[in-house]
């Protein structure tokens, strides 16, 4: 069950954090895993992988950037024919109200956050289109419930989901799938470096005091995250479209 064998799939923000799991796992389960990272370094995760049974490319994309995304879709299919997964899971964060949000970090997160989920969309489709396919977007609990301090956050995520519909439906008779998955809290580099920056010697309490936020009591797993995705782009999955599955540790639900 839940193998992904002959599949080509693409992974944004593959290199680290929940990407890296979903990248690790989507090969050791079969699938040809491209991944697309801004950061150069994350080349050395298709390292990683790689095996006598295990494939991974890595390609270096700003995925803000349509013309960038455009060569490198042209570049994958190229190499590999078809594309059959596309993980939408590179993203930024942000702390900020309405009030104290600055434009150029509005922006910032609006050209990441949205414009590059449909970069990848708006380039993939039309291959995808070919053979049918399983799109995975990764949204948040930011989308589903208020969170203190994450307006731009939360309006991308929010668009995030929007945009799961919007292609759940509109590709439906080309055969291609479309879900987004909704995490809590999950242990990542992003957190453990946001703690050294903003809570420097406090670093141990409060990563307690945010783990505690979900009912559970703890963050997820990067691990966690990857099995679900898993799940939605396997053929086991195949009834499944235009869903959105919080991943929080009873956030949404047991703490309101």
């Amino acid at each position: 069950m839940f193998r992904l064998d002959n599949k080509i799939a693409i992974v944004t923000g593959g290199g680290s954090g929940i990407g890296k799991a979903i990248s690790i796992l989507f090969a050791q389960q079969g699938a040809t895993v491209c991944i697309i990272d801004i950061n150069e370094s994350s080349k050395t995760v298709a390292g990683e992988i790689v095996n006598e049974k295990s494939k991974a490319f890595f390609y270096q994309c700003n995925i803000s950037n349509q013309t960038e995304v455009k060569a490198v879709i042209e570049k994958i299919v190229e190499q590999h024919t078809v594309i059959d997964i596309l993980i939408n899971n590179a993203g930024i964060a942000h702390v900020g109200t309405a009030e104290n949000t600055a434009a150029e970090d509005f922006e910032r997160l609006m050209n990441v956050n949205i414009k590059g989920v449909y970069n990848c969309l708006h380039e993939v489709l039309p291959f995808m289109k070919q053979t049918g396919g399983s799109i995975v977007n990764m949204a948040s609990v930011a989308a589903l419930v208020g969170l203190n301090d994450r307006f731009a956050y939360s309006a991308t995520k929010g668009a995030v989901y929007a945009m799961t519909l919007s292609v759940a439906k509109d590709f439906l008779s080309n055969n291609i799938r479309c879900n987004s998955i909704s995490p809590g809290r999950v242990h990542t580099p992003f957190v453990d470096g946001f703690l050294a920056k903003n809570y420097p010697g406090k670093e141990a309490e409060m990563f307690d005091k945010l783990s505690k936020t979900q009912p559970i009591g703890r963050m997820g797993k990067p691990e966690e995250i990857a099995q679900l995705a898993l799940y939605l782009c396997s053929n086991e999955a195949s009834f499944i479209t235009g869903c959105d599955y919080p991943i929080d540790g009873g956030f949404v639900k047991l703490n309101t």
